[in-house]
């Protein structure tokens, strides 16, 4: 298996209700590392799984809406947990729409897998995989 990881960060605030969450019930920041890895069995028509170029600019697109917000305040994740492993999901989707979408160039079209990674610290992650026709 063929694979094509890049990186990219971010920097949001948040709250997570719930008693389950502690100290982080209220509101924190927190900067997460973002990988992102690209899985094919075969390489398209440029030995490429994808154009890393591409790849990178689609990460950086999926990620400036979150980027520097208070996730709070996000329209879009109104009455969401916005948790490591939710946000993981959120990215994949807008990455496998990416990879269906022909956003990664030639080769994309082979991608099996997609894997999400969010390092919240030196000592958890959390991530979320599954073929891009997975996403929403």
């Amino acid at each position: 298996m063929y694979a094509v990881e890049v990186r990219d960060r971010i920097m949001i605030a948040h709250s997570l209700p719930g008693e389950l969450f502690g100290p982080a019930q209220g509101l924190h920041g927190a900067t997460f590392v973002v990988d992102v890895a690209f899985f094919a069995s075969k390489l398209g028509p440029d030995a490429v799984v994808v154009d890393i170029g591409r790849a990178i600019e689609a990460l950086k697109a999926a990620l400036t809406p979150l980027n520097y917000q208070n996730l709070d305040d996000v329209p879009e994740f109104a009455g969401k947990i916005t948790t490591t492993e939710f946000l993981s999901r959120w990215i994949f989707d807008q990455m496998a729409a990416a990879a269906r979408g022909g956003a990664l160039g030639p080769g994309a079209e082979n991608i099996e897998k997609i894997r999400v990674s969010l390092q919240e610290s030196d000592v958890a992650r959390a991530w979320f995989e599954g073929a891009p026709s997975e996403g929403e």
